[in-house]
């Protein structure tokens, strides 16, 4: 069953348009990411769903109600913002219940209803501190202990980690997950940080320029993406001019300048035709340096030079020279990365691959 459907959506603002024709359905009890970078349409989307925005063409349904014209109050969503938007003259347990307070909630009701919800969120003492007395993990749990106190059909998180420090915002996203995953709450939640995304959503919806690019699980846009657009915004991918040198059995052979002769699994290459130019989509995960000679049962092996080295801990980021082309590589380590000036050889097997159509 279908939680929210969003049939031929368009928002316009003047002669700009913000999103273009987008459907979408999200399926009850889903955790569905908008991802994309900033102006891409994905926070207007939200704000249509919740009733911020009105569309300017298209159908919203919510559990297969049509809510174009329902007022925000009427729509019983929960709303977390990347400010949180606490009342700080009120406690932490007033701010929780503020939205009760409008709906037909019988008092005596109310601070059972306050503490589970404090209980979810793992901050039950703190009902009657201020919000100024919290620190910035604590009040994201207090606005999404106000937010799904209200039992809501709908959860809509607009980038509510992105004011956090980095390690408290993993810890949040799992705390997050966990919480959607207790209630089994239909949630939508907009970000433009990937590694979240991935790590949180049942289906992530990439967007661009106001378009869905692809709408998928985090394996299916990662490992097949359906556009450059796509490869390169999650992750960091070497997209190469290539040419369909056929098929064979269950692979389409791209022939490229650097590696040769790659046969990709049709399942990696979905929208590549039979002949004609396409494009090689090599994961810098995928691709491993070695030292130079050393050869790998099942991979393409093409000599190279280190160029640079982006050491990152327990991985390093490289770019590499392998004839006229530069590639980047991100490879784990166990001590010391290779050097700049390195001669190594790189190992790539064609099952890591995906291939795109040209244009």
């Amino acid at each position: 069953m279908s939680s929210v459907q969003l049939s031929n959506i368009v928002k316009r603002f003047g002669s700009f348009t913000a999103v273009h024709p987008t459907n979408l359905e999200i399926e009850e009890g889903a955790f569905v990411t908008l991802l994309g970078p900033s102006g891409c349409g994905k926070t207007t989307n939200l704000r249509m769903i919740a009733g911020l925005l009105d569309p300017s063409e298209g159908e919203i349904l919510i559990g297969g109600r049509r809510m174009n014209d329902v007022p925000i109050h009427k729509r019983n969503l929960g709303l977390v913002f990347q400010n949180y938007a606490l009342f700080p003259h009120k406690t932490v347990a007033e701010n929780v219940a503020f939205g009760l307070k409008y709906r037909d909630v019988a008092k005596s009701e109310i601070a059972g209803r306050v503490q589970r919800a404090l209980d979810l969120v793992q901050l039950p003492q703190l009902g009657d501190r201020y919000p100024k007395a919290l620190s910035g993990g604590q009040q994201q749990r207090i606005a999404l202990a106000r937010a799904i106190v209200i039992e809501p059909d709908v959860l809509l998180l607009d980038e509510p980690l992105s004011a956090l420090d980095a390690n408290l915002r993993e810890d949040m996203r799992v705390e997050l997950k966990r919480i959607q995953d207790q209630i089994n709450v239909t949630t939508v939640f907009v970000t433009h940080d990937q590694s979240e995304a991935l790590a949180m959503s049942d289906r992530i919806v990439v967007m661009s320029d106001g378009r869905v690019e692809q709408v998928g699980t985090p394996e299916e846009v990662y490992n097949t993406p359906a556009s450059e657009f796509v490869a390169r915004f999650l992750g960091a991918s070497n997209i190469l001019p290539a040419r369909v040198a056929g098929r064979e059995g269950g692979a389409v052979v791209l022939e490229e300048a650097v590696f040769g002769r790659i046969p990709v699994p049709a399942g990696k290459a979905p929208h590549v035709g039979n002949a004609g130019a396409a494009k090689l989509v090599i994961r810098a995960e995928k691709l491993t340096l070695a030292p130079r000679g050393a050869t790998r049962e099942g991979a393409a092996c093409v000599d190279a030079t280190v160029e640079t080295v982006d050491y990152q801990g327990q991985a390093v980021r490289y770019f590499v020279r392998a004839g006229e082309r530069q590639l980047q590589a991100i490879n784990m380590i166990d001590e010391h990365p290779f050097a700049e000036g390195d001669a190594v050889t790189l190992h790539l097997r064609p099952r890591d691959c995906a291939a795109l159509p040209e244009g």
